[in-house]
């Protein structure tokens, strides 16, 4: 029996990615034929695929049609999905994507053989080669007779079978979270696509071998969905092709690479490793990174610096020289990389490394004490954190709270916006975690160099100083202030503070002081519990450190990210390994800067922090006390060492 019916898509950003795969799920629990129907373009309901190229946007008014004799449920149980604000959103969010590559240093080897890269997470290693580069597919058609059409049909549907299954297998790894469970879900059913394996089959049944008709019709698919106006859609034209080179691969016999196969204690060599790889590794099997592209300040290197792994980033190699390697030596301290190092170098870096651990023994004694120097100066410590997957790591080094939690990561490992609850909720837990010492928020920090799954950056030549920080935040009152309501929401813990970056003049902290009293109105009305919590800004550009007495007089704390602040003041891109020579916070345009944002701090009575990476150098460490900083915020991994450093001033 055939019904129709029409409805208002609820679904917040519309069916992509999660929500159409479980819509798609939804619609093949029933045995009707399903289309859905969009400005007079009609899809099968039952493919992923194709449902998510008809671009359903929230607020679409949409065509369910349903033709069998449960054609009538089908249409009641998916109305009530397509209705429903948060369908398919019921977890947090998908796989983000990361910032370009720097480009490569073009520099020669030292003389005594070793490769000079740029110093990006301290500490020493030394290990068998991990090489974790891609291989390249080149198509290769061959003609299949008619007779010989229904075995490599066959050998298709097992290599998809043994993708699907691969997959599901990830889904049981340990510590996968629930945003890793959705995105293998979401290859699943591209893997399962009807349309997917329609194409694929169309082509094979014409004479063309498996692997070729696989990769061109991943290839004509990922290309309908990269001409798609939503940027979601666009996003997924990723998956398509990832998914269609595992099958070729599959056919080919190989497998990808992937840092899930990481043995314990290897070193990984790539060209480029993204924040993304690492969370699908085991970071505790891996004992450094050594990458051709990347600078100090990139996501990789954070991550590497709060789980303490060596890393050395910007190598001048080539790629043939680093797949060759067996055993490597690095040195994150000086950015040094030994391949096949002799026994002589070998010996030197095991040495290194047991004094490292016998230092980190030693430390473990500073773990409960207060940081207070020689005249008797508290400095508080706390931890610089991006999820809280971090927080346990921050407690176990004795943080006294977090300096800056960079709420950046929470849009960025997803395809769709985080929603107010789980900002809150998020917020919250994060507060509870380390009272009742205070915990500093950063509100969101994005640009064109960190993109945003849902934001529209436009291309810039330098986004460095674009539409970036607070300036695009307050252009999107839409983003900006469910992420305030949901702050005020989480304040109720009693120790939240909240900072805001790239501010440049009072005018800007005004704006976000009436944005805030908007939000308070509202959850006011909504009779939503809520409280106050203090407002600081981020002093990271050369004008808030100018203005920084004019500044003082309107926020309740300064905290200093060294690392943009460096690069404003001596105008050398941070991701440039070509200028990483000029980034210097040690420099003495810079430490003026410091010095003037801290007395005009003192002047008011405002504390002072430093939460850029020269906050857990040792030799920095001294200098910005007596510069006079209150608090020093930096990974977790470098915590310890800095209580020591602060007691020795």
């Amino acid at each position: 029996m055939y019904q129709a019916c029409k409805v208002v898509v609820g679904v917040r950003d519309g069916l992509h990615a999660r929500p159409a795969t479980q819509f798609v799920k939804l619609a093949r629990s029933f045995a009707a034929a399903i289309e859905i129907e969009r400005n007079g373009k009609r899809a099968n309901a039952k493919s992923s695929v194709k449902l998510m190229l008809l671009g359903v946007q929230e607020q679409d008014e949409i065509t369910l049609h349903a033709d069998g004799d449960d054609a009538g449920a089908a249409l009641q149980q998916l109305g009530d999905f397509i209705r429903n604000a948060e369908s398919g959103l019921d977890t947090a969010g998908e796989s983000a994507t990361l910032p370009p590559q720097a480009a490569v240093v073009p520099a020669a080897p030292a003389d005594d053989g070793r490769i000079l890269g740029i110093a990006a997470s301290e500490g020493v290693a030394l290990g068998p080669a991990f090489a974790f580069f891609q291989d390249v597919l080149v198509e290769a058609p061959q003609f299949v007779a008619p007779d010989a059409v229904p075995d490599e049909l066959a050998r298709h549907a097992g290599a998809v079978a043994a993708v699907t299954q691969f997959l599901a297998g990830r889904k049981t790894a340990p510590g996968l979270n629930a945003d890793d469970a959705a995105i293998i879900d979401a290859l699943i059913e591209v893997a399962q696509d009807v349309e997917f394996l329609a194409a694929t089959t169309a082509k094979i049944g014409g004479g063309l071998d498996a692997v070729t008709a696989t990769l061109r019709a991943g290839a004509e698919l990922a290309a309908s969905f990269a001409a798609m106006d939503d940027p979601y859609i666009r996003e997924r034209a990723e998956d398509i092709t990832s998914v269609a080179r595992h099958i070729a691969m599959a056919l080919l016999g190989r497998r990808e690479a992937s840092l899930a196969d990481l043995p314990r204690g290897a070193i990984i060599l790539a060209d480029e490793v993204t924040a993304w790889d690492l969370a699908k590794a085991d970071l505790h099997a891996i004992a450094g990174i050594v990458c051709r592209t990347g600078a100090a300040v990139s996501h990789v290197a954070i991550m590497a610096r709060s789980h303490g792994i060596p890393a050395v980033l910007g190598a001048p190699v080539a790629v043939e020289r680093l797949r060759a390697a067996g055993t490597v030596a690095l040195d994150g301290h000086t950015g040094a990389v030994h391949l096949d190092p002799d026994a002589a170098t070998q010996a030197r870096i095991a040495a290194q490394i047991a004094e490292e651990h016998a230092a980190r023994v030693a430390l473990d004694s500073w773990r409960m004490a207060d940081p207070v120097t020689r005249d008797g100066r508290r400095i508080e410590i706390a931890a610089n954190l991006g999820t809280l997957k971090e927080i346990d790591a921050a407690l176990r080094a004795g943080a006294h709270g977090v300096g800056l939690f960079r709420t950046e990561f929470l849009f960025m490992e997803r395809k769709t916006l985080p929603s107010e609850a789980e900002q809150a909720q998020t917020y919250r837990t994060l507060a509870e975690a380390f009272a009742p010492h205070p915990v500093v928020i950063r509100t969101l920090d994005v640009g064109g160099d960190k993109p945003v799954a849902g934001i529209e950056f436009p291309k810039e030549d330098n986004p460095f100083l674009g539409w970036r920080g607070v300036r695009m935040c307050l252009d999107r009152p839409d983003i900006f202030k469910p992420q305030l309501r949901a702050l005020l929401r989480a304040a109720v813990v009693g120790n939240i503070r909240v900072m805001v970056p790239m501010i440049v003049d009072v005018a800007e902290v005004q704006a976000v002081r009436a944005v805030i009293a908007d939000c308070r109105a509202e959850l006011v009305a909504e009779g939503i519990a809520h409280a106050e919590f203090p407002l600081g800004i981020m002093v990271e550009t050369p004008a808030a450190a100018l203005l920084a007495d004019e500044l003082a007089a309107h926020v309740a704390f300064f905290s200093i990210g060294t690392n943009d602040l460096t690069q404003y003041v001596m105008a050398a891109d941070r991701l440039n390994p070509r200028v990483a020579a000029l980034n210097r916070t040690d420099h003495p345009a810079v430490l003026r800067a410091i010095g003037a944002v801290c007395r005009a701090a003192a002047q008011a009575g405002v504390p002072v922090a430093v939460c850029g990476e020269a906050a857990g150098r040792p030799a920095m460490i001294p200098t910005l006390i007596h510069l006079g900083v209150t608090e020093l915020s930096m990974s977790p991994a470098s915590i310890l060492r800095a209580k020591k450093c602060v007691a020795e001033v």
